[in-house]
């Protein structure tokens, strides 16, 4: 369990420095389409599509880092005054019964969703620069199959506290 744990870690990490990158070529558009449009008087046709499809990448594939970090919003009233043990049943009942039926229901659906558009050639009728929209479409996929993966790996942690193992001696190891 535990080289499944560091797996699982090791590419939300590698997966969340991706997502903070995606950042850079957000600005470089952003502020190109600024220059075009304001400076040179001639506005891009493809700026505002490149920029809602780089800030989906972004928080798409950076919420399994987030879940990692465990940088999501906790509404805590009650939960921080529980026991670790406690804190480990809720969050494991929390992982087996919602967050992974619902990551892992979507990631099939939108796997699905990515495939369909890529055999039909869909283009995204956003903008005169109408790209195909099946790469951004895996990119869901990509985002939620990660989502759940490092869901597994929240449960595997909460199942090590619930059977008397320390998390820092687990992080430790991982």
């Amino acid at each position: 369990m535990l080289i499944i744990l560091r797996v699982i870690e090791r590419i939300s990490g590698g997966t969340g420095m991706v997502a903070a990158w995606t950042i850079v070529p957000l600005i470089l558009a952003t502020c190109y389409e600024v220059f075009s449009r304001y400076v040179l008087n001639a506005p891009t046709i493809w700026a505002f599509e490149l920029g809602y499809m780089t800030t989906g990448t972004h928080f798409l594939i950076g919420a399994a880092y987030t879940l990692r970090e465990k940088a999501h919003i906790r509404i805590d009233v009650v939960y921080a005054h529980f026991n670790p043990k406690l804190q480990a049943l809720v969050n494991a009942l929390g992982y087996v019964f919602l967050m992974l039926p619902v990551s892992l229901w979507l990631s099939t659906a939108l796997w699905e969703y990515a495939y369909d558009a890529m055999m039909s050639g869909e283009l995204s009728g956003m903008s005169a620069w109408n790209p195909v929209i099946w790469p951004f479409r895996l990119v869901f996929f990509g985002g939620f199959l990660l989502l759940s993966l490092q869901g597994i790996a929240e449960l595997i942690k909460a199942v090590a506290v619930l059977a008397g193992k320390d998390l820092e001696d687990l992080a430790r190891n991982a």
